[in-house]
């Protein structure tokens, strides 16, 4: 017996399925690419971080609570919001306000770990929200942001990767 996939050249329906499972791995690659684009969200029963509006920290300069009045679905998780106008404006661009690296400790990530990120200690550089696990690490993490922000990046592919499989199983 052949595989959909093995059978590819020798039927017309062979053709249908490497179509079909090409468009079926796209998002999932999408998901895992390079760029902003998280891919893993850390989620406390499938709300991101900790139901804070990721708008706030740069609307009005404070961690502030949402609501699930106001609720936007992206990346595999909930967002709440503040507002309407909050959850539109995350609607319009979430790349832009969800926190980098999915949530998780940024100065972590910057020493190829994974730990929870507190929405409550934040750091906002070039137009990027960070979270970090606790104060000592928030401090470590400002201390030299662009290195730890550029360690970060490139662990943060790996990093999302064990994420994913470990979710995965």
């Amino acid at each position: 017996m052949t595989s959909c996939l093995s059978s590819y050249e020798a039927r017309p329906i062979g053709r249908l399925c490497a179509v079909a499972a090409v468009l079926l791995l796209v998002p999932a690659a999408m998901a895992f690419a390079g760029g902003d684009h998280e891919g893993v969200i850390n989620t406390t029963d499938g709300v991101a971080i900790e139901g804070y509006d990721p708008v706030a920290y740069f609307t009005l300069g404070e961690p502030t609570q949402g609501s699930d009045v106001h609720v936007h679905e992206w990346d595999g998780a909930q967002w709440w919001f503040a507002s309407a106008e909050h959850l539109e404006m995350f609607a319009s661009d979430p790349e832009r306000y969800a926190p980098r690296y999915g949530g998780y400790c940024s100065f972590a990530a910057a020493r190829n770990q994974v730990a929870t990120g507190d929405p409550l200690l934040w750091t906002i550089e070039d137009d990027r929200l960070y979270l970090n696990l606790n104060e000592r690490f928030q401090r470590q993490f400002r201390d030299d942001l662009p290195g730890n922000i550029a360690a970060a990046d490139e662990n943060w592919p790996a990093l999302r990767e064990r994420l994913a499989a470990s979710a995965a199983e």
